[in-house]
């Protein structure tokens, strides 16, 4: 059978029985429900599966929960995988499964297909290209990368069609200031722009490093001065007019600062192992008037309208969610008995999409580009490669015509839309949602997810390792906060850096018998695992203070911990002289009920419990969009097998047959463990 067709065990049953339920509950009792919650017993012995759906029956039925759950529990015996059904407490039903079937399904890799129809457009990174990228921007791009692995299909899973995307905002405030650092600061005209880049390319130095420091020093600037402040800040604005423009020198030197320094960025993701498929920029938004586009829609349907006085007087706005609409020009004014009334001035807490200078924010070029991506802006990018990866073509926009459409359609038609953007995000990205619902989308404002997620910062510990200087207060807190403008901050690359070498030292001291470029490439894998797995571990609205020492440690809830498992059972193969794949083909031969309804098989059926909730667990991570639930599970694999490895000697078992399920055991639980961590973005090392 081909590998997308396949279906998985605890998930496939789970499917099995609620449909099976659904159907009796119609037949028997005339009731429809519309979800069945299926929940995991608190122990091993009161069987795999607990079923609450005659609590939930007991209303309509106007019968005791027990009496239910005793009439459908022998109607439930029946079904494959089966062992049994008892009725617990008030009237929970218990399932039992046969042991010995399910193993013997899971080692032939049946599981419930996850995926579904549709395009789904998954959009993270989005770093301003103006400097190096930082550990904060690191969460944001792992926590995307994983997301969209989870989702795309793969030999696992049918998953779905998705694109990822990289947002890059090469005309906005942060590009202005890099671009008055070099010219105004550095007193450098385009020509000397031109020279500088080459200059730093042919001594081997990073644009991206030397404008880290710049825009330390241009952020500081402005406001270094108070008699001038006004001044400084004006000449940001002007520069930003001219970037948007463009077609002027000061919007070649944005572009090619941006350019070369997004190229680094790319080079850093690459390096943890990300990708993208598309790199859309906001000049294409402005170039090709999709904010125009997306301005006339607006005011059309009065979702945007012209402020003539208060505090947004001269800026085209929109009212802000969850306020009701009003007169155009009218604020609404307080709510009365559960009504928003008009009001009798201007709404001074409306949206600025337009600023009175003319120049457009932020959220109002990211209504147009939802605009597009859902395909409803009747407008379409031009495209251009840009960065060739091993396996595809990284394409960005353009606004000259170029005659090329990546896969023959391009981006710009998704079903569902993902944004991983930090939590001081939230509102513009409400604000989005608030603009499609205003123009009549609302199917597709439900569709928009924003994966929001908390701060990253250092502790104490690992800022001054990295050379800071704390004071005694600073030194006792638990999250010292990293700041791009301050220059205050570990960057990707060097941070990526620090961790292969930290790894490298253990490997070195432990395998000093492995060839030179192996042991290297150990290194990278766990240095870039751990790190990985430290940035997914918390959910997403966790604040994060990162510590290498954390990270790398080979105990606990780590990467390192979690990829040595997969190693362990790797080498129960080497040593044993046998083929993980053979040994899942023969255990499907063999008679292994009575063993694993024992004492001790019950440990070990406790391992091929936990590989079975694959699927189940994955649909979960994608329904919370939190690939933290997924890492979780990753290390209660590695933990489980951890205490199976412990408990049973696999190697030196003398009774056959327990052998092949001791064996097939370490096999499906490394399988496993390997997939789960792959959608992580982790690899595992050949040793460790």
């Amino acid at each position: 059978m081909p590998p997308l067709l396949r279906e998985r065990m605890y998930r496939k049953l789970q499917q099995t029985i609620q449909a099976k339920i659904q159907s009796l509950l119609v037949e028997r009792y005339g009731v429809e429900l519309a979800t069945l919650v299926v929940e995991l017993p608190p122990k091993i012995e009161f069987g795999e599966m607990a079923l609450p759906v005659a609590f939930e029956l007991a209303k309509r039925l106007k019968k005791a929960p027990r009496m239910i759950a005793q009439e459908l529990a022998p109607l439930l015996a029946g079904i494959e995988g089966v062992a049994s059904v008892d009725v617990a407490g008030a009237g929970y039903l218990n399932l039992k499964l046969d042991r010995g079937d399910v193993v013997k399904r899971m080692a032939a890799d049946e599981h419930a297909a996850v995926g579904g129809a549709g395009f789904r457009l998954v959009e993270h990174t989005s770093i301003n290209p103006n400097k190096a990228a930082h550990v904060g921007h690191l969460r944001n791009a792992i926590l995307g990368d994983s997301f969209a692995r989870m989702l795309k299909r793969d030999e696992y899973k049918p998953g779905w069609e998705i694109g990822v995307q990289n947002y890059i905002d090469n005309t906005g405030v942060q590009v202005a200031d890099i671009v008055v650092g070099v010219t105004t600061l550095e007193g450098m005209d385009l020509d000397r722009v031109k020279e500088w880049m080459q200059e730093l390319f042919e001594s081997n130095q990073r644009l991206d490093y030397a404008c880290w420091d710049l825009y330390a020093r241009v952020s500081q600037w402005y406001d270094s001065d108070p008699a001038l402040a006004v001044e400084r800040k004006k000449l940001r604005i002007d520069t930003l007019h001219k970037i948007e423009e463009g077609n002027n020198d000061t919007a070649t030197i944005a572009d090619l600062i941006a350019t070369g320094v997004l190229r680094r960025h790319l080079e850093t993701m690459e390096r943890l192992g990300i990708e993208y498929d598309f790199l859309p920029r906001e000049s294409e938004i402005l170039h090709l008037d999709f904010w125009n586009t997306a301005r006339e829609l607006m005011i059309a349907k009065g979702v945007l309208y012209f402020e003539s006085e208060g505090k947004n007087k001269g800026c085209w706005v929109m009212r802000r969610a969850g306020v009701a609409p009003a007169g155009l020009g009218d604020g609404p004014g307080p709510e009365v008995n559960g009504e928003l009334t008009p009001s009798d001035g201007p709404d001074e807490d409306a949206k600025i999409l337009v600023r009175s200078s003319g120049t457009v924010t932020y959220v109002g070029k990211d209504i147009a580009y939802h605009l597009w991506k859902f395909g409803l802006l009747g407008k379409d990018f031009f495209y251009a490669p840009f960065h060739q990866y091993a396996s595809h073509m990284c394409w960005t926009s353009t606004d000259k015509p170029t005659g090329q459409l990546p896969d023959g359609k391009g981006f710009g038609h998704a079903d569902a839309i993902y944004n991983v953007i930090d939590s001081r995000q939230d509102d513009p990205q409400t604000q989005v949602k608030e603009a499609l619902r205003g123009l009549g989308y609302e199917a597709e404002s439900e569709r928009y997810t924003h994966l929001n997620y908390a701060f990253v910062g250092l502790t104490a510990r690992t800022a001054e390792e990295l050379g800071y200087t704390l004071t005694d207060e600073e030194r006792a807190k638990n999250f010292i906060e990293v700041s791009g403008r301050k220059g205050f901050g570990v960057k990707a690359d060097d941070l990526i850096d620090r961790m292969i070498a930290a790894a490298r030292t253990e490997v070195d001291a432990r395998h000093p018998e492995l060839e030179d470029a192996e042991r290297a490439e150990i290194a990278k894998t766990i240095g870039v695992g751990a790190l990985r797995f430290f940035l997914l571990r918390f959910t997403r609205t966790t604040l994060i203070a990162f510590d290498f020492k954390d990270a790398l440690s080979f105990d606990g809830e780590t990467g390192p911990y979690a990829q040595y498992a997969a190693v362990r059972a790797a080498n129960i193969f080497r040593k044993a002289g046998v083929e993980a794949e053979a040994a899942l083909v023969a255990v499907q031969s063999g008679d292994y009920a009575a063993l694993l309804a024992s004492e001790e098989g019950t440990s070990v059926w406790e391992m091929w419990l936990a590989a079975s909730r694959v699927s189940t667990v994955l649909e979960q991570a994608i329904a919370a969009a939190e690939p933290a639930i997924l890492a979780r599970y990753a290390f209660q694999l590695a933990q489980q097998f951890n205490n199976f490895y412990h408990r049973h000697h696999i190697l030196t078992e003398t009774d056959e047959t327990r052998k092949t399920l001791l064996l097939a055991t370490a096999a499906v639980a490394r399988r496993e463990l390997v997939r789960v961590l792959g959608w992580l973005g982790i690899g595992v090392p050949s040793a460790m």
